[in-house]
C-alpha cells in the first residue's frame, strides 16, 4: 500500500485521513463513497470496497486507481474475517476519521475501526428501512455511543435514525447529490424518444413489478412505449421480473439492460424516467433522470418525496398502484407539452438540489470538524 507519510509521523503534520468504508456492489452508498474520494485540500482518503461474491472488483479497482484513488479490498466471506482484514489495514493507513457506509457494512467497519484505535467513526446511512433485527439495531445503538456523527442521506433518513433509538444529538442529513458533469441536460423534448428508463438494480426494495403491470395496461390502451430496465442486482429478482412480462405478454417492449456503463446518454434520449419502488434513502436514479432532462415519475414512498414535488417537478404516483402508474405515464405521454413544461421544472430543481459539488463540500467539512474533535453540527 503506498503511504504518503512515514507511520510515525505526527498526524498534525499531514493533512487529515479519511478511510471509507463500502459494499464493493453497484449501488449508491457505493458511488457516493467513491464521490468522497480523491484529492481534497487538507485531506487525503483511502477507500476501502468489501467484496462481493458476485462480482469480481478486478477492473473496478483498476479503474478507480486509474483515476487516481487510492483503494485497496477486503474480503466478505465471514464477518470477523472482514473485521480483522480491515482492522489490519487500519493501522497500516492510521486514519484520523474512518466513515463506514450503509448496512451492514457500518456495523462491521466501526468495529474494525475500534480495534485499530481509529479516532473518529462516522456511520452514513444510505436507506429509510434496513434490516434492523434486534440483535443487529443493538449492536448499532452500542456503536452509535463511540461514533462521532451519523449522517442521514436524507432527512426521511435521518429521522428513521432517531426513530429507531439512535441519539439525535449526532444524527445529521446531508442530501446525496450526483456528478452533474456527467449528466449533461439531453436531447431538446421533441427529439427525445417516447419510452421509459427506470434505473434500479434488481433488488426485494426495488418495485420493477409494478412498472412491467403498468406496461401492460397501458399496451391495453394501444400504447407500446419501450422500457429500459437499467440495472443488474440479485439475479433472482432480475428473473423475476423477466418472467412477469413474459407473463403479461410485454417482453418484446420491456428491455432488461444489465448495468449500463453510459446510463447518461440513456437519460439524455428518453422522455421518462421512472423509480418504481417500496422504499428509498434518496433515490439517485431518479435524481439523475430528472438532471438529464427525462420527466421524473416516482412512487410516493420515503425518500422519493424528497427529490420531486408532484404536479410541478415531476409526479408521485400511490405506492404498488399499478393502475394509477399506468395512468401517469398514459397522461405524461399524450401531454407533450404539460410534460416537457414539468421534465424543464424537474431538471431545473435537481440541478439545483442535487449537486454532488455542494455534497461534497457539506461532507468535507464534517470531516474537519469531527477531525479536529469539534461537534457535528448539522451542515
Amino acid at each position: 500500500m503506498k503511504h504518503s507519510l512515514p507511520s510515525d509521523s505526527p498526524a498534525a503534520s499531514r493533512p487529515l485521513r479519511v478511510l471509507h468504508f463500502v459494499s464493493g456492489g453497484f449501488s449508491g452508498a457505493t458511488q457516493v463513497a467513491i464521490d468522497l474520494c480523491g484529492e481534497f485540500p487538507g485531506q487525503e482518503t483511502l477507500l476501502v470496497l468489501r467484496r462481493r461474491a458476485s462480482i469480481d472488483p478486478t477492473e473496478r479497482v483498476a479503474a478507480l486507481r486509474a483515476k487516481g484513488l487510492q483503494v485497496e479490498v477486503v474480503p466478505r466471506w465471514a464477518h470477523i474475517v472482514t473485521i480483522l482484514a480491515l482492522a489490519r489495514l487500519c493501522r497500516q493507513w492510521k486514519p484520523d476519521v474512518l466513515v463506514a457506509h450503509g448496512f451492514s457494512e457500518h456495523l462491521w467497519g466501526r468495529y474494525a475501526g475500534l480495534l485499530a484505535g481509529v479516532p473518529q467513526l462516522i456511520h452514513v446511512e444510505h436507506n429509510v428501512r434496513e434490516r434492523y433485527r434486534l440483535g443487529r439495531l443493538r449492536q448499532s445503538l452500542w456503536l452509535a455511543q463511540r461514533t462521532a456523527c451519523i449522517v442521514g442521506v436524507s432527512q426521511a433518513v435521518r429521522d428513521e435514525l432517531v426513530r429507531l433509538g439512535h441519539p439525535a444529538e449526532r444524527c445529521v442529513a446531508i442530501l446525496n447529490g450526483i456528478d452533474l458533469s456527467r449528466f449533461p441536460p439531453g436531447l431538446p423534448w421533441a427529439q427525445r424518444e417516447d419510452a421509459i428508463v427506470m434505473p434500479a438494480r434488481f433488488a426485494q426494495q426495488k418495485d420493477h413489478a409494478t412498472l412491467i403491470r403498468a406496461t401492460a395496461l397501458l399496451a391495453q390502451q394501444g400504447l407500446r412505449p419501450t422500457v429500459y430496465l437499467a440495472g443488474e442486482g440479485k439475479a433472482s429478482w432480475r428473473g423475476k421480473a423477466q418472467a412477469l412480462a413474459r407473463e403479461l405478454g410485454v417482453d418484446a417492449q420491456v428491455r432488461f439492460l444489465g448495468h449500463v456503463a453510459d446510463l447518461p446518454a440513456l437519460l439524455a434520449r428518453v422522455k421518462l424516467c421512472v423509480l418504481s419502488t417500496h422504499y428509498e434513502g434518496l433515490g439517485l436514479g431518479l435524481i439523475e433522470g430528472m438532471a438529464s432532462g427525462c420527466c421524473g415519475i416516482g412512487s410516493d414512498v420515503e425518500g422519493v418525496r424528497e427529490v420531486l414535488t408532484h404536479g410541478e417537478t415531476g409526479f408521485l404516483v400511490p405506492h404498488a398502484d399499478a393502475q394509477a402508474l399506468a395512468q401517469t405515464l398514459h397522461a405524461a405521454l399524450r401531454d407533450h407539452a404539460g410534460t416537457a413544461r414539468i421534465a424543464a421544472a424537474g431538471q431545473a430543481h435537481a440541478r439545483a438540489t442535487f449537486d454532488r459539488q455542494r455534497m461534497r463540500q457539506q461532507y468535507l467539512d464534517l470531516f474537519m470538524r469531527v477531525g479536529k474533535g469539534q461537534a457535528a453540527l448539522t451542515p
